[in-house]
């Protein structure tokens, strides 16, 4: 009799991951869950789920019938991943670290684990796709099926070490259909709620959490023209197009109008705002990316067109593609975005294929009087 390939799960005790497993049990897998604690700083029931998400992860895993494990990846988390947030947000800028828990623990220690488990693949719940060309070429990543579910703009720091035994079960289901399939067929997590948010952070404010690692130092909030108009808590607190918690109200011609933040001044501690969603300096026409990842292992031929995500609930938008110096790239789109914001990641497509991305690098410390967006791809409106 054949041997099956063995494949480890990362069951993480929500509804996605739990039929990830039940698909690959049913397609002749020998199927092992895995249950990984990332963090545990504060490990409490009034914001970490932890312990519930284990439960969840145990009754999956005896409704499906597969063994489970769990393993505790925290060290390697606040090492890999929350220690480059800190310092991201220290430095003005607003990190993403879901996408470093992919590249660090989920596809990294987690894989390794998995490995000397005696894993020949590894799985997730995560919405996107895998194409392997033949005869050992290049591992691509895909889109999901599923646009609105699709989680490729997190994954795109993967090389092909990495991709090349992964699977994604659901890749080519739609979300509704992965809740109704869970219903049919008993499986505990089926109506249990989208985890959202930052993992570690959980529903408390996030401001207070990241009181208790960085220092406020508080300042004024300004106009473009230096006029003052409040007073924030620590730029490190604030991000590029952030509406609320800036405690600021006021008029324009007569009418109501919220503020935005379109830059940060760090040589006064100042926080640039600017009044309405479609002021012109909260959009570009040009992003520039460094620390740039290729999910082949190398750059494509540039220029070219392709498409591109600057945030992750977002349409793709055309752009020309260019390289710059020491391997970044400008991305020069048709429309205008709002917003880019520095420390997040520009995605790069070319159709369904994410091709790679990095870190977006427009200035996120500006004078008062030149706000972070006042630049030549500043768009008049």
């Amino acid at each position: 009799m054949a041997r099956r390939e063995r494949v480890i799960v990362g069951l993480s005790g929500g509804v996605d991951s739990a039929v990830a497993a039940w698909l690959l049990k049913q397609q002749g897998y020998d199927v092992v869950g895995l249950f990984m604690k990332n963090w545990e700083d504060d490990d409490t029931d009034e914001y970490c789920t932890s312990r519930e998400d284990l439960v969840d992860a145990a009754a999956v895993a005896d409704v499906i019938g597969i063994e489970l494990e769990a393993v505790n990846f925290a060290a390697d988390y606040r090492e890999r991943v929350f220690a480059h947030f800190l310092r991201e947000y220290e430095a003005g800028r607003t990190p993403n670290p879901d996408v470093l828990c992919n590249s660090e623990i989920k596809f990294r220690a987690f894989l390794d684990h998995a490995l000397s488990l005696g894993a020949d693949r590894i799985a997730t719940g995560h919405y996107a796709r895998v194409r392997r060309a033949p005869e050992g070429g290049d591992v691509e990543l895909l889109k999901a099926v599923d646009g609105g579910k699709d989680q490729s703009y997190f994954l795109h720091r993967l090389s092909q070490a990495q991709l090349a035994p992964a699977l994604f079960p659901l890749g080519e289901i739609h979300k509704r259909d992965v809740r109704a399939l869970a219903r049919r067929e008993g499986i505990p997590t089926w109506a249990k709620k989208d985890s959202t948010g930052i993992c570690f952070i959980g529903e408390r404010p996030f401001r207070d959490f990241l009181a208790r690692y960085l220092p406020r130092v508080p300042g004024p909030i300004v106009t473009v023209d230096g006029r003052e108009i409040g007073r924030h808590d620590g730029l490190a607190y604030y991000t590029l197009g952030q509406r609320q918690g800036l405690g600021v109200g006021g008029t324009r011609d007569g009418a109501a109008a919220p503020w935005f933040v379109a830059g940060k001044e760090a040589s006064r501690n100042a926080l640039v705002a600017v009044q309405g969603h479609d002021h012109p300096l909260l959009y570009r026409r040009a992003v520039d990316a460094i620390d740039m990842h290729w999910i082949a292992g190398r750059a494509p031929a540039l220029p070219r067109r392709l498409a591109a995500k600057t945030r992750y609930r977002m349409a793709d938008a055309a752009c020309m593609v260019d390289g710059t110096d020491g391997g970044a790239v400008r991305a020069a789109f048709d429309a205008p975005q709002w917003a880019p914001t520095p420390g997040q990641y520009l995605v790069l497509y070319q159709g369904d294929v994410c091709l790679g991305g990095g870190v977006i690098d427009a200035p996120a410390m500006a004078g008062a009087r030149e706000p972070a967006l006042m630049r030549s791809e500043t768009v008049p409106r």
